[in-house]
């Protein structure tokens, strides 16, 4: 016998339209500089790059010449533990570069220091950017990105 499928079975994906625009704002309402802003700086490294605290501090000089203040200076290194290693081919998350965990502490850390920008030091797709922005509540965009518009 035909039963009729229930609309309850499977939530509606579609954003609602406030929300769209919402998360529209936030990646095209600030232009990619951040003169005086506060910036949370986010670093994704493997373990085989041994001196990523120095490409972290030469990113933070290049914010400050630019007329960023880097509040907050965020690592995931991938690879470091036994565990990690092993994990080595498997991706973290295509969809935000970072662990959940580590995604949630960013969230804080731009809560807590009111930051008004995320950077990462590595590359970001569109797709990433875009859900970051809505993951973290503010603009997410990759230092090349920033270092190119200024």
């Amino acid at each position: 016998m035909y039963q009729p499928r229930r609309s309850d079975r499977r939530p509606s994906r579609r954003v609602p339209p406030a929300a769209a625009r919402r998360q529209a704002s936030l990646l095209t309402a600030s232009p990619l500089t951040a003169a005086g802003a506060d910036v949370v700086l986010v670093g994704y490294f493997s373990a085989k790059q041994k001196d990523f605290e120095a490409l972290m501090a030469s990113a933070v000089a290049e914010l400050a010449a630019r007329g960023a203040r880097v509040v907050v200076q965020i690592v995931q290194r991938r690879g470091v533990s036994d565990g990690g290693v092993q994990k080595m081919g498997l991706p973290y998350s295509s969809r935000t570069l970072l662990s959940h965990g580590k995604v949630r502490e960013v969230a804080q850390a731009c809560d807590q220091a009111e930051a008004d920008l995320v950077i990462f030091a590595s590359s970001l797709t569109e797709r990433q950017q875009r859900a970051l922005t809505a993951m973290l509540g503010r603009p997410a965009v990759s230092l090349a990105g920033i270092l190119a518009a200024g």
